[in-house]
């Protein structure tokens, strides 16, 4: 019997290899505004919709005392009085710059010391579970000692903050080094990449993912450990951070102001992570093909 089979023309392997090509291409389209919008801005809005109206009716019905839960407008007569006073901006910008700069530093420190963990053996077995520990160590635990090392002024709040950072950030990156196929790094090797060349080109490069998924929870974690040093390290000499504004609330027994401290630190640590690490990450994920829109 003789064989049907056909030799594949130019033109077949032409149209294979533009079909194949069209599958590693990676749509590069940005989505229109108007999209972004209904899909990412509105569910939040109307998430924090809801638990308002939730909060007004059990006020309004009662359902809870007014020294348990206060009314939203003595939360907002709260906020616009700080406004009013020109107090309120002072405060927020006290907390951002102190955490901002602490979660720089820990970068600092946190980066190189998440390489020489993850690429030398001896340094992981030694260091590796101490990072792992002090991770999901409370940063709070860190605030007394912190005030016995240094008494109560900045350094003591930046160490609080190195502290819970640092482990989240080199931890992050060790994860996102152990993720690289090894095929990457041979190949580096067979060209030359090697030591701190491979770090910059090789290694930094293929682990990214896993060192921006690092960051932000680094910076999640410089946030939550600022606010537990502000809250039981308070003092004048320190000013007046969102920390301290929650703990003055305590003490004056002035509900709304806490409720409004509370507001306040969870909308800045959002806005910052929605701001600044959400966009790195999508640019990195779909720089590699892991996310088509943005």
């Amino acid at each position: 019997m003789a064989s049907t089979e056909t030799k594949p023309t130019p033109d077949d392997l032409a149209g294979l290899e533009a079909g194949l090509d069209a599958l590693d291409t990676v749509p590069t389209h940005r989505t229109p505004v108007r999209e972004v919008l209904v899909k990412k801005v509105l569910p939040p809005f109307l998430a924090v919709g809801l638990v308002l109206l939730v909060w007004q009716v059990l006020v309004s019905l009662k359902v809870t005392d007014e020294t348990k839960l206060p009314a939203l407008s003595a939360v907002w007569d709260s906020l616009s009085d700080m406004w009013l006073k020109g107090t309120l901006l002072e405060v927020i910008w006290t907390s951002v710059s102190r955490g901002l700069l602490g979660f720089l530093l820990a970068l600092a420190i946190g980066t190189p010391l998440g390489l020489l963990v993850a690429r030398v053996k001896f340094v992981r077995a030694a260091i590796g579970p101490i990072l792992q520990g002090l991770q999901s160590l409370p940063s709070v635990a860190w605030v007394p000692p912190a005030v016995l090392w240094f008494g109560l002024n900045d350094a003591m709040m930046f160490t609080v903050i190195l502290l819970g950072a640092v482990p989240s950030i080199a931890n992050g990156l060790v994860s996102g080094i152990d993720q690289i196929p090894p095929l990457f790094l041979r190949a580096g090797r067979t060209l030359g990449a090697t030591g701190l060349r491979g770090a910059r080109h090789v290694v930094m490069p293929a682990a990214l993912p896993g060192y921006v998924a690092g960051l932000k929870q680094g910076w999640a974690f410089s946030w939550r450990s600022l606010m537990a040093a502000e809250i039981i390290a308070s003092s004048p000499d320190l000013g007046l951070g969102l920390g301290q504004l929650l703990e003055n609330g305590r003490n004056n027994i002035d509900l709304p102001g806490v409720f409004l401290a509370i507001i306040l630190i969870l909308v800045v640590g959002i806005a910052i992570d929605l701001l600044i690490f959400s966009p790195i990450e999508r640019y990195v994920l779909r720089s590699r093909g892991l996310l088509v829109k943005s």
